[in-house]
């Protein structure tokens, strides 16, 4: 769907957004505005929460954006049996039903394999959601051969998860690639040498804050 400059959506939001913006219509015109009134709430809150504002993805080679808007919930070395090594650096991003839910590739690469995987709908910004919740997992390889996963977990309220991505895709760093509905939280994982340049607590952007640096 052809995206429109002056106020721009993610493509997913506009059947919701012109669904209910008819019920509202309707509704006024009738003069019902007990129904009307609420209806109006419903489609502002849509647009505010598909909104998809444009972004100029540019950092220094090696550098690692972050793939959602929101806060830094984890920064520090895990465990990660499934890439090289079995530990890696992690950093996560929670998104609040108030941050724009749009995720952008973290860097220029070609896609290895994209999982998903069923799981429970707990709070995202538990330190457990990474493992114990539903998500989709992305590994990435850039044209150095370095491999980064990225991984959409859904959260208490979140029932949906959109990832465009096919394996053996190649992105540009800070191409759109989903996003989650409603509140939910990013995990980036890179490998170990790699620099964490964020810290827990501090507010991102997707597509424009730097998380980090490949070794």
């Amino acid at each position: 769907m052809p995206r429109i400059d002056k106020f721009p959506l993610a493509a997913s939001g506009w059947p919701y957004l012109l669904g209910y913006l008819f019920l509202a219509l309707v509704a006024s015109a009738l003069g019902v505005w007990w129904l009307a009134a609420p209806l109006w709430l419903i489609t502002g809150f849509i647009a505010f929460f598909f909104r998809d504002p444009a972004r100029n993805a540019f950092s220094p080679a090696g550098s690692v954006l972050s793939p959602a808007d929101g806060r830094v919930v984890v920064a520090e070395e895990v465990e990660a049996a499934d890439l090289p090594g079995g530990r890696a650096l992690m950093v996560s991003v929670f998104m609040s039903v108030f941050n724009v839910h749009v995720n952008r590739a973290p860097i220029r690469a070609v896609v290895q394999s994209v999982e998903y995987k069923t799981g429970a709908f707990v709070n995202a910004a538990h330190r457990d959601a990474s493992h114990s919740n539903e998500r989709i997992e992305i590994v990435l390889k850039d044209a150095t051969g370095i491999v980064i996963k990225v991984v959409q977990v859904a959260g208490l309220v979140a029932r949906k998860i959109e990832c465009s991505l096919i394996p053996d895709e190649k992105v540009q760093q800070g191409h759109r690639f989903g996003m989650i509905r409603f509140g939910s939280r990013l995990d980036v994982y890179l490998p170990l040498g790699s620099k964490i340049l964020v810290s827990r607590g501090q507010k991102v952007r997707a597509g424009i804050s730097v998380l980090g640096e490949l070794a």
